[in-house]
């Protein structure tokens, strides 16, 4: 038998007692209702439930087989729902995800949170620079895929459309390519996270790079201030959840490097729990960022009100992740 199916077989031994335990208790429980469990296992159940979390984060990391992975994801789906949803509505706890765990999360995890933003603006001036130096450049740094014939042989014409075409015009084909590519580049960073973190800084950096280099090329046209103006209202937000991505990932990267008094995995559970509402939160900018794009961006032409956007999305998310949620959260994540 291979190695990694020795592996996961292994680990399925040492933990299915408690899986199989948690599922007995549910399915009583979604048939019967609460009246079914005796006292023990309604304190037991949380517990079964926190270690189930435990063994999803672990088995995500180490990359076990699908159908383990699958799952997990639904027991600890069903288990979240048994445990919490007796207790809150689906509104109460979409609040207090947003207006505790995710802002508390980020301030938490705020070293990983601002190394990420550095990354990606060193990597922003980097590739401006270079661009500005020697245009030619730009086709080594922005592939054909991104720039989508926005390159230096393109004429100021060309470049503008994008700028302040509709929907139908190349602007909406470009916008959602980049809000895609943004949204993968994020959900990659988080993913590779358990490898150190290393690729994290790698992405971060390049994805600043490329933005870089066509404000560059923008700059070059006599556009940079509308480039800008046509980035930022969603940038600002998109980028963001990028970064939080990106300090997901630096942060599990850390939980393997640095595993303290715990073992690595064990450490790994436990910083999962809390780096994975990171991750969660940047999922909810994503879409936040797609709307701004799909919506505002598409009818509003005047570079002062998207900057005046812009300007309202900067200072909205910095007073959110500094005053929002200043209490740590009860309760498992």
């Amino acid at each position: 038998m291979p190695e990694f199916d020795l592996k996961s077989a292994q680990f399925r031994r040492e933990r299915e007692a408690a899986w199989k335990e948690l599922e007995e208790l549910l399915a009583r429980l979604e048939k019967k209702g609460l009246e079914s469990l005796t006292a023990d296992e309604l304190h037991r159940l949380p517990v079964l439930y926190r270690s189930a979390v435990s063994s999803l984060s672990v088995a995500t990391a180490i990359s076990l087989d699908k159908n383990l992975l699958d799952y997990l994801t639904a027991l600890v789906s069903r288990a979240y729902i048994a445990v919490y949803g007796a207790k809150r509505r689906v509104g109460e706890a979409v609040a207090d995800f947003f207006l505790q765990r995710f802002p508390w999360a980020v301030r938490r995890y705020f070293v990983f949170v601002l190394a990420a933003y550095a990354l990606l603006g060193l990597g922003v001036l980097t590739g401006y620079r270079l661009v500005l130096a020697d245009p030619e450049r730009y086709y080594s740094l922005v592939g054909d895929a991104m720039a989508q014939g926005r390159n230096p042989a393109a004429s100021d014409k060309e470049l503008r459309d994008i700028l302040y075409s509709g929907e139908a015009g190349p602007l909406g084909l470009f916008a959602t390519f980049l809000f895609t590519h943004n949204a993968k580049i994020g959900m990659v960073c988080f993913a590779v996270g358990f490898v150190a973190g290393v690729p994290v800084i790698y992405l971060l950096f390049f994805n600043g790079l490329e933005l870089g280099a066509m404000a560059a090329l923008y700059q070059t046209r006599g556009m940079g201030a509308e480039f800008w103006a046509w980035v930022l209202p969603h940038g600002i937000t998109e980028l963001s959840a990028v970064a939080l991505s990106g300090a997901a990932g630096m942060a599990l990267g850390a939980a393997l490097v640095f595993p303290g008094r715990h073992t690595r995995l064990r450490n790994l559970a436990l910083q999962g729990r809390e780096v994975a509402l990171l991750a969660l939160g940047a999922v909810a900018m994503f879409l936040m960022a797609g709307l701004i794009e799909g919506i505002f961006r598409q009818v509003v032409h005047d570079v002062g009100v998207r900057w005046a956007l812009a300007t309202l999305t900067l200072v909205f998310w910095t007073w959110y992740f500094l005053a929002v949620g200043r209490r740590a959260p009860e309760g498992p994540a």
